[in-house]
């Protein structure tokens, strides 16, 4: 049973005496830093440590509307975020003059708004998305009133183009023969599905939706658009292929403390924005408050890394999952890695095995993403559990893919972490 409970963790009527709340909270932080060993299965980065930021938590950081509109609070970061968008605007190839974004709280906050662009410049467009697509999709959906359309996948994992053209074919037919105008289309392409990383190529799905009359296009690349900016040869995801918004989040690949992302949309696609006279400042955002913390955080790791810093990480990361496809073929785990993808697919193990090292499952498939925290010895202990049919296979003396030195992620700095290639 956790140190913590109900009976340690209840908030009562008189101040909780201070060594018993400091001891709390150090039994969590023991605990999330035990977690984060075995931590295999989902796409948080946690390589890196912040607490020399700690000074950041004795001040209120608001970041009330538009990044590029001032408040009269005087307690905002929107210099530090206007920089995290500058540079995501560029590694997303959108023009810096007519691109908008902002920090938001996650991946699924910003989804939520390309969708809503999208829905306000088709009010009656239903909303197409694969059938691997997020599970925040269908919720961002229902809270938009927008019928969504789940388009089937091919074998790759990736939205079905063909498929997607003939249910907007059908559609236009559908709005001919009531009489009406096309309604148009609003398309979630996913760049980096959640189970195997698959990419739907933007620009095909682009034209298929074409049929149902005018389109608007948002690419979900919340891990996956860091990852494809620097593949070669590169996925389509960004405004340069066709989307008119984008979402990436900033905990995954990037590492932070606090869930956070960015979101960019075509400032052209905006709807009129309400200006909040008594905070000062221009709200295109869905939250208004935001977390002046988060963008301070993710100025700083992208100041850590550089873009080149980040594109070693990027490819890095990406030879420790191939390195994982080697290793686990040759337990007799049948892998599956999609190219440029961080994620690999595995028969799943029994269940002990999927809890120790917290794998995400999907039927009969289990799933390892290869962030920065994962090393080369943690994919060999991995295999080492791997039991299929109850029996431990016997480990190869030696892999395919040569290791190399990869010291503890508690060891050094985030700085020095990020560095390494």
């Amino acid at each position: 049973m956790s140190v913590l409970s109900h009976s340690n963790l209840s908030i009562g009527e008189k101040p909780c005496p201070v060594d018993e709340t400091a001891s709390a909270l150090l039994e969590v932080s023991r605990q999330l830093s035990q977690a984060r060993e075995n931590h295999l299965g989902f796409p948080g980065n946690m390589a890196f440590d912040d607490s020399d930021s700690g000074h950041l938590l004795a001040a209120l950081t608001n970041n009330v509307g538009d990044p590029d509109s001032e408040d009269a609070s005087g307690v905002h970061t929107k210099d530090f975020e206007r920089e995290v968008i500058a540079w995501f605007t560029e590694l997303a190839q959108g023009d810096p003059v007519t691109t908008y974004g902002y920090v938001t709280t996650g991946g699924s906050e910003g989804v939520t708004f390309g969708l809503y662009v999208g829905r306000q410049q088709f009010e009656h467009a239903p909303l197409y998305a694969s059938s691997q697509a997020h599970y925040s999709v269908r919720k961002a959906a229902e809270l938009l009133r927008m019928r969504l359309v789940s388009v089937p996948c091919g074998p790759d994992g990736t939205m079905d183009a063909e498929a997607l053209g003939a249910l907007c074919r059908a559609q236009r037919r559908e709005d001919a023969a009531a009489g009406r105008s096309p309604r148009g289309a609003v398309v979630l392409a996913t760049a980096g599905t959640t189970m195997g990383g698959a990419y739907d190529d933007v620009p095909a799905l682009r034209e298929a939706a074409g049929a149902a009359g005018p389109c608007y296009v948002h690419s979900d690349a919340a891990l996956g658009g860091v990852v494809a900016a620097f593949s070669s040869p590169r996925p389509p995801w960004n405004f340069r292929d066709g989307a008119d918004s984008v979402s990436v989040s900033g905990h995954k690949f990037l590492g932070a403390p606090v869930p956070c992302g960015i979101v960019l949309a075509r400032r052209s696609l905006l709807p009129s924005s309400p200006v909040g006279e008594y905070v000062g400042a221009r709200d295109h955002t869905l939250a208004c408050s935001r977390s002046g913390l988060a963008a301070v955080l993710l100025w700083k790791r992208l100041r850590q890394l550089g873009t080149s810093g980040l594109r070693c990480l990027v490819h890095r990361c990406q030879d420790t999952a191939e390195y994982a496809k080697v290793s686990l073929a040759a337990v007799g785990a049948r892998p599956q890695r999609q190219p440029h993808a961080l994620a690999v697919t595995f028969d799943r193990p029994p269940e002990e095995v999927c809890r120790r090292w917290r794998l995400t499952v999907e039927g009969q498939r289990a799933q390892l993403i290869a962030m920065p925290h994962v090393t080369r010895r943690v994919v060999d202990e991995l295999c080492a559990d791997w039991l299929p049919a109850g029996e431990r296979l016997p480990l190869p003396p030696r892999r395919v893919v040569a290791a190399r030195h990869e010291p503890a992620h508690r060891s050094e700095s985030a700085a020095g972490q990020y560095g390494k290639s």
